[in-house]
């Protein structure tokens, strides 16, 4: 009986104390559901608060009458507006010339409430707070169509709390001013739908060219998926992506019953057919370059959405003149060699060296068919790398007029040969250079060495892959025509590397500075000696070399480059002030027969650079002066490359071969004849000295006595022979 006793008392205990915890439970439980039931309350208080307070606000006078003037502008350095980002690119369409089909599927994918709310959707809202009060910033929105014209025609596009709560009053302000018609018309008219177009009219013209009211089914959808992200579903940037989206778009539509099975089955396998000819074009006076532009503008913080709709004003470097040349000079000179095709394209990249101001930029021949930019295309340079080969051989001591074999050269299994098999002797360096030697090119490469060779490349700011080879001498390695371009920069400008930047100053629409460029950056990565050098060189390229017509008229320097293949051509001149390189190739890669470096790329070059240097007069290079003077040396003072190998008879037989034929030959000085008539007219005079009655231009030379130098045979054009 005891023991049952105590069992009962230890029993009523644990009941007991039960019971007290149960109470302490439902104590906090009650607390914790008051505390939810007041904090509901006073969400629901600051909502119903809130709402009350939109509601209470004013209309926007005059809204059907707005007209949005903030729109963001490039400028060319001179003034010139080369693009527009407009809200009215075509004309405004009036929402009863909208198709239902364009209407259901706009409304199904931004907006399903949009007839039923007043602005603003609450439960959305709260949704996307939610999420972004989880994230820690805004991650996800829940704008209606009225928020997003409120945004679009008053306000930013920045991702914060302030803004939107600044979007939600402009929205029901607006709401409460017109018609849900005149809301969605509005937004129609102005929403930016990638590539360039603003508004749904716009849209099909450009994507499609066709008015919106002839769009079928799965052209509209695919129009009324671009708001989200205008340039990611662009067909023209991603077609894949775009038919997804467009998929998405009519499968809402299917959900909320605007479209049937069969409709939405229909237009989800039919096929996306562009307009080959993108009218947006027309308002972008230099579409390679702005292209440029909004890449360093996205590099800046700023999105493409910032860019289209934040009404800045965007000065470039851009100098339009020179950049209208461009275009016509390409155009002119293609279509002169017969280079009409789609295939056959042309680029060109121009710069200031002294602060890296970008001059013109054209990525291609015709941007309407081809927006691929082949001024960051890596394509071989052929013989216009081989200044690189030099430079590392002049900061290496070795000067212009030391002499150099022009032999057949063997190194293993390659064997390179010149141009037609045609070989000099021995011959200066500078002249090497002059007549684009390829086993000049590689016998300084073997002297040197590849590393030295890369490592001036490196430095210039090549940046492309360099095999460890010999044949990098002679530009069989892909290099960028910017990079190219920039890295001859160096050359004219005593040395120093400058970085070219297309943006010199962005302002908002109330003229407030928010970005301006830094001092440009600059680097010496040659000394002053070989930045000199390198220009007597190359100068005697253009005066009586391979780039003889790139002549302008006032000191010029550069190089002709043509690969082996001919596949590609090139030439990169510069004078003090401007730095051009010009490209010209076939985009499938194809052969281009008797298209090399000193035909029409040294033509357009020369179209460029005459407009391009008018500023800056007949400055000449501020160097020191380099005498070219190598054949008239006294024996043993200079240096002489060559293989150890060579014999006399070799070097006579080759001798032979300098008479001029069918390219352009080494002249004795810098100074010398500088137009073909001087240059035929000091060649007779030449003869007549040498031999007692004349010879024809193709025969052998008479050699010198023994004790007089060695005269260089002149530069005779093949069209005066």
């Amino acid at each position: 009986m005891v023991r049952i006793k105590r069992t009962s008392k230890q029993m009523s205990a644990k009941n007991l104390a039960k019971k007290n915890i149960s109470k302490k439970d439902i104590g906090i439980m009650a607390d914790l559901r008051n505390l939810a039931i007041f904090g509901t309350a006073c969400v629901l208080a600051a909502g119903v608060a809130f709402n009350l307070y939109l509601s209470s606000l004013s209309p926007i006078k005059n809204l059907e009458d707005f007209k949005p003037n903030i729109v963001t502008q490039f400028y060319s350095a001179d003034g010139e507006i080369i693009k527009t980002f407009t809200a009215y690119t075509f004309q405004k369409i009036d929402i009863a010339d909208v198709p239902e089909d364009f209407i259901h599927a706009l409304i199904a994918t931004e907006d399903k409430n949009f007839y039923n709310h007043k602005g603003y959707d609450i439960s959305g809202l709260a949704r996307s707070t939610v999420q972004n009060i989880l994230a820690g910033r805004v991650v996800q929105g829940a704008s209606t169509i009225t928020q997003q014209l409120a945004r679009i025609l008053f306000l930013s596009n920045e991702r914060t709390f302030d803004r939107k709560i600044r979007e939600l009053v402009v929205a029901a302000r607006i709401e409460k001013t017109i018609s849900k018609d005149k809301i969605l018309e509005m937004y129609m008219n102005n929403v930016y739908l990638g590539s360039g177009a603003y508004g749904v009219e716009a849209a099909a013209e450009t994507y499609f060219n066709k008015k919106l009211k002839n769009c079928t089914l799965p052209e509209l959808a695919l129009i009324a998926g671009l708001p989200q992200a205008p340039s990611v579903y662009s067909p023209f940037n991603n077609m894949d992506l775009a038919i997804q989206r467009r998929n998405q778009v009519l499968g809402r539509m299917y959900k909320m019953k605007y479209i049937t099975k069969e409709q939405y089955e229909e237009a989800k396998e039919a096929k996306v057919n562009l307009t080959t000819v993108p009218r947006f074009y027309t308002t972008n006076k230099a579409p390679y370059f702005c292209d440029y532009v909004l890449k360093e503008l996205e590099k800046l913080g700023f999105d493409e959405t910032d860019i289209s709709q934040g009404g800045y004003k965007v000065v470039t470097t851009i100098d339009y003149k020179t950049q209208i040349a461009v275009n016509e000079a390409i155009l002119k000179n293609m279509r002169n060699y017969g280079l009409t095709k789609p295939n056959h394209q042309a680029a060109v990249f121009s710069f200031s060296p002294i602060d890296g101001r970008i001059l013109a930029y054209a990525g291609g021949k015709d941007y309407t068919q081809t927006q691929y930019d082949r001024v960051q295309a890596i394509r071989p340079s052929g013989s216009a790398f081989k200044p690189f080969v030099y430079a590392a051989a002049m900061e290496k001591g070795i000067s212009p007029n030391d002499m150099i074999e022009d032999a057949p050269i063997k190194i293993g299994d390659w064997a390179p040969r010149n141009y037609a098999s045609k070989y000099r002797g021995e011959i200066p360096v500078y002249s090497a250079l002059m007549v684009s030697s390829n086993v000049c090119a590689v016998r300084l490469i073997q002297e040197v060495g590849i590393r030295a060779v890369i490592q001036i490349a490196r430095v210039l700011g090549i940046t492309t892959p360099l095999e460890y080879d010999y044949t990098i001498a002679l530009g069989s390695n892909g290099v960028k025509l910017f990079e190219l371009t920039r890295a001859y920069g160096a050359f004219a400008n005593g040395g120093y590397v400058v970085q070219p930047y297309a943006i010199e100053r962005i302002e908002t629409s109330r003229g407030k500075v928010v970005y301006r460029a830094p001092k440009t950056k600059v680097s010496r990565q040659l000394s002053l000696k070989t930045a000199a050098e390198m220009t007597a060189m190359l100068k005697t390229v253009i005066e009586h070399g391979t780039g003889a017509a790139a002549r302008i008229g006032k000191p010029a320097a550069g190089k002709t480059g043509t690969t082996d293949d001919y596949k590609d051509a090139s030439f990169v001149g510069y004078t003090p002030n401007v730095v051009t390189g010009v490209w010209v190739g076939n985009d499938d890669n194809s052969v281009m027969r008797s298209i090399q470096g000193g035909t029409v790329p040294a033509l357009i070059w020369r179209d460029v650079m005459k407009v391009a240097t008018q500023p800056h007069g007949n400055v000449d290079f501020n160097y020191p002066e380099i005498q070219l003077k190598g054949f008239q040396a006294k024996p043993g003072s200079i240096k002489i490359i060559k293989e150890e190998s060579s014999t006399e008879n070799n070097n006579e037989t080759e001798t032979k071969e300098q008479q001029p034929q069918n390219n352009f030959e080494p002249v004795p000085m810098q100074n010398e004849a500088t137009t073909p008539k001087e240059v035929l007219r000091n060649f007779k005079q030449q003869q007549a000295q040498q031999q007692p009655a004349p010879q024809p231009v193709v025969q052998q030379v008479a050699k010198p006595a023994p004790s007089a130098p060695t005269p260089i045979p002149m530069a005779i054009p093949e069209s005066l022979h």
